[in-house]
């Protein structure tokens, strides 16, 4: 019951992350990229600071003063902007496709920076999964969207911030990570603002649309933390690319989009090697316990 339960909530949470990347791009036809961070960001930070007091937890603590803390903001920077961009200026879809391979990077980055094993077989997995994402780029050929590499920039910047996540102190709570990742987009959306200009006075419906995408965006990542607590990981981690799904459905019915062929063909690579790396860590384990 606890995977069943466990799987529901994924899947809850990549509808919210897709929602909230839904009223990101609506609101971001009118407001320019840095105001949004800075409101998003103020808005996320306020939510994880109300759930911080609740629990208990201390707002500013002192481990937050470390290497691991600072290139994870830096990361989350990275990451956040990058997508943002991306879905401001390409379909959803493909924004999304692209971000699918985060999971991969992160298996790659674990076995550079903290010398997990990985064999061949997962490493040729991660290498069909970037394949993938070329498939979708198109590189160098007439379907080609420059602003597309956008999305890697945000895929490479959550794939850091998940392993500077491993790396910080096990002092700081989920709920205190997300109120310093959620902090670092206020400067960073103020810095772009001041060097782009064409700050906007929100209207209501950018308001609601930015309220709305804090909200969802909040919740999925408080349904997501429960979910991977409440069951066992390699069952309910493969219910992250339902957010495909989602996306795809909300890009054809919100945005009218139509994708093609190539965004399918390599949308199917990065998921199917994405599914291959959790079986197959889940068999090295089994094998390693001796079952």
């Amino acid at each position: 019951m606890s995977n069943a339960r466990g799987s529901v909530l994924m899947v809850a949470a990549m509808g919210g992350f897709a929602l909230e990347d839904m009223f990101i791009k609506r609101t971001a036809a009118v407001l320019p990229v840095g105001e949004i961070l800075m409101i998003f960001g103020l808005g996320g930070m306020l939510a994880f600071i109300v759930m911080a007091l609740r629990r208990g937890e201390r707002v500013l603590h002192p481990a937050i003063l470390s290497w691991p803390i600072l290139v994870k903001s830096v990361c989350e920077v990275a990451g956040r902007l990058g997508y943002t961009l991306a879905i401001a200026l390409t379909p959803l879809s493909n924004a999304s496709a692209i971000l699918q391979a985060t999971p991969l990077v992160v298996v790659a980055g674990a076995a550079l920076i903290f010398g997990e094993q990985v064999g061949w077989r997962r490493w040729a997995a991660i290498a069909a999964g970037f394949v993938g994402v070329l498939i979708i780029l198109r590189p160098g050929m007439e379907g080609f969207r420059p602003a597309s590499l956008f999305t890697v920039l945000g895929m490479l910047g959550f794939a850091g911030r998940d392993l500077a996540t491993r790396a910080a102190a096990p002092v700081l709570s989920n709920v205190q990570l997300g109120i310093y990742g959620f902090f670092m987009l206020i400067p960073t959306g103020a810095a772009i603002l001041a060097v782009t200009g064409g700050a906007a006075l929100p209207g209501a419906p950018e308001m609601v649309g930015l309220v709305l995408a804090t909200i969802f965006g909040v919740a999925a990542y408080y349904g997501l933390t429960a979910a991977m607590r409440m069951g066992e990981v390699s069952v309910i981690t493969p219910f992250r690319y339902t957010r495909l799904i989602f996306a795809l459905a909300l890009g054809v019915l919100v945005f009218q989009e139509s994708p093609d062929a190539p965004m399918l063909i390599g949308s199917a690579i990065i998921i199917a090697s994405g599914l291959y790396t959790l079986a197959r860590a889940r068999k090295v384990a089994r094998l390693a316990r001796g079952g």
